[in-house]
């Protein structure tokens, strides 16, 4: 898988959410992770939600979008407690 973002925007994420899109691109290696459409939040292309563990164990919330064969990360955050118990009942 190949991978793109926006540096600025990697820097912004990290201090805000302390998370790296190096690690969030880990998420793909998940075998267990979960993903769906995200229709809310843009009209100019699709986008898509992740659920999964990174590889430090981080149980992680990653937005992305694809173009072509490249995933280009837009976001990625640790998961709020709510979320995580809907995560772990599968």
């Amino acid at each position: 898988m190949k991978f793109e973002w926006d540096e600025n925007k990697a820097a912004l994420n990290f201090s805000k959410h302390g998370i790296s899109f190096e690690e969030a691109r880990t998420v793909f290696e998940d075998p267990l992770y979960v993903d769906f459409y995200d229709p809310d939040h843009s009209d100019e292309e699709d986008r898509y939600i992740m659920v999964g563990e990174s590889q430090p164990g981080h149980l992680l919330i990653v937005s992305y979008t694809e173009r072509g064969d490249i995933i280009r990360l837009i976001s990625a955050r640790k998961v709020t407690r709510m979320e995580r118990e809907v995560y772990e009942e599968g």
